[in-house]
């Protein structure tokens, strides 16, 4: 098969770690798979195991790009691409409209977050072959746009091969020492882009109330601040400083290499507003890590066995959560155990591969059966 992924989105994160691993798992499974990006991009380079040619520079602005809807098209067509698949909410329209100027191209898009579609996407993407839900929750919302017969729910996946925990106890040692943090000392970390919605300021109250009661823990929050100014960083530092707990917390950028970070704590904390589905969680799941989370969608699916749920921003019950495993070592690593076998049991990144790729044949076996009747 001949497709072409769509992503304008300009930062990386979760959608877009989604996007690479699709491409990469499609390309060794022998298909011919092509990207188009914006030309600001910042992840473009996560991409470079595609052959040249196959990546497509495109601005797409918002929803109405008919101007890039057509520069898809014409690449469509130069390329022979049979499936165009959409990933940004502010893509599906000028995919949709080049999947109908390049005639034959089948489209699909996934939806990545829990926001509802507006209104009008019920019929201005009426072409649309398939909606796939990365969660049982995004499926659910998709429900809202299409007909249930087009919505697909293909669960997020992450390659498991690379979370092998026989170097954790080393990694772990170098961690802590790296950043000055005595082996035994309760470490307690969260990882996500830092902005309001993935929760960080309720992270900062819950660790005054952890101190409290665990007077020795200390704390780390890894992520970016993609905006112009990082002022939602700075506040963050700030609160930091006005509740006293400087010497507590460690401060890290968005890294390539996760491992040590996992290695190094004892609890991962997902303070999220709203997750669809929560591949930081999922990779705490993986390290073998116990995991407290607020009351998300996503987190509800993931740690339905395997870990502790709290409400959306109630800093006082998070702490409580975290201070009540922290205190429990058995719990702590039956925790632990638990979600590393229910990832490998249900969230490989093998079976999201195998899933989209039988997707996109069943979508073009149609297409040929509807083509054959006319």
């Amino acid at each position: 098969m001949r497709i072409l992924q769509i992503s304008s989105a300009r930062t990386f994160g979760g959608g877009e770690r989604h996007v690479v691993d699709l491409c990469r798992g499609l390309a060794e499974l022998g298909h011919d798979v092509f990207a188009a990006v914006r030309p600001t991009c910042m992840w473009r380079d996560r991409l470079d195991f595609l052959p040249d040619g196959r990546i497509l520079e495109v601005t797409m602005r918002n929803s109405f790009g008919v101007l890039s809807a057509m520069k898809i098209a014409d690449f469509a067509r130069e390329n022979g691409i049979q499936i165009i698949h959409a990933h940004v909410a502010r893509d599906y329209i000028p995919a949709s409209i080049a999947c109908m100027a390049a005639k034959g191209t089948r489209f699909i898009l996934t939806r990545h977050v829990l926001f509802p579609l507006k209104p009008f996407n019920r019929f201005a993407l009426k072409n649309v072959a398939s909606a796939i839900g990365v969660s049982e929750a995004a499926g659910k919302a998709l429900r809202n746009t299409f007909p249930a017969e087009r919505i697909t729910v293909i669960n997020n996946g992450i390659d498991l091969d690379r979370y092998d925990t026989r170097d954790a106890d080393r990694l772990r040692k170098e961690f802590r020492e790296f950043h000055s943090i005595p082996r035994d000392t309760p470490l307690v970390g969260t990882l996500g882009e830092l902005k309001e919605l993935k929760g960080q300021r309720d992270f900062l109250l819950a660790a005054h109330e952890i101190l409290k009661a665990v007077p020795d823990c200390q704390f780390v929050v890894a992520g970016q601040d993609n905006t112009i100014d990082g002022r939602f960083r700075r506040e963050l530092r700030r609160l930091v400083s006005v509740l006293g707990m400087e010497d507590r917390f460690i401060w890290l950028d968005w890294m390539q290499d996760t491992a040590p970070f996992y290695a190094g704590i004892d609890i991962f904390v997902s303070p999220s507003h709203s997750e669809s589905f929560g591949l930081a969680i999922l990779e705490a799941m993986a390290r073998g890590k116990a995991i407290v989370s607020t009351d998300t969608d996503g987190a509800r699916q993931l740690l339905d066995k395997c870990g502790r749920i709290v409400p959306i921003k109630d800093p006082v019950k998070l702490s409580r959560a975290v201070v009540e495993v922290l205190s429990r070592r058995m719990e702590l690593l039956e925790m632990g155990a638990k979600a590393k076998m229910e990832a490998a049991d249900k969230y490989s990144l093998k079976k999201m591969i195998y899933s989209t790729e039988a997707l996109y044949e069943s979508v073009l076996a149609d297409a040929k059966g509807t083509s054959s009747g006319e």
